[in-house]
């Protein structure tokens, strides 16, 4: 999975450079974000501006990221969402849990 991250001022932005996000490649986004827990970065962005598919593993990954940040006083964001994704969300009313904003600079300037 090619994931890329860029941190600025404590917040970490992780983009999802795949088209699908699912059971294939969603536990090295998990696996990712544990380790940035671990170093104690738990302000997190995911840019999810390649992504096209989202399967319950991808969104499970989504949602662990989100708990473990809010166990740590911390805040994941998502942005980026194609109309598919963002109807996913929408489907399991994962939007009304997640905070989505339309790219990272907006999702940023909100921490």
């Amino acid at each position: 999975m090619e994931l890329i991250l860029d941190e600025k001022n404590g917040i970490v932005t992780i983009t999802v450079e795949e088209e699908r996000l699912d059971a294939h490649n969603s536990g090295e986004l998990k696996t990712r974000m544990t380790s940035l827990f671990e170093d104690e970065k738990s302000n997190i962005i995911v840019n999810l501006k390649a992504v096209r598919f989202v399967d319950s593993s991808g969104l499970g990954a989504l949602v662990s990221g989100f708990k473990n940040a809010s166990a740590r006083n911390g805040s994941l964001k998502l942005c980026g969402l194609q109309p598919q994704v963002k109807s996913m969300f929408e489907l399991t009313r994962l939007h009304r849990v997640f905070e989505i904003f339309t790219d990272s600079e907006e999702a940023f300037s909100s921490f």
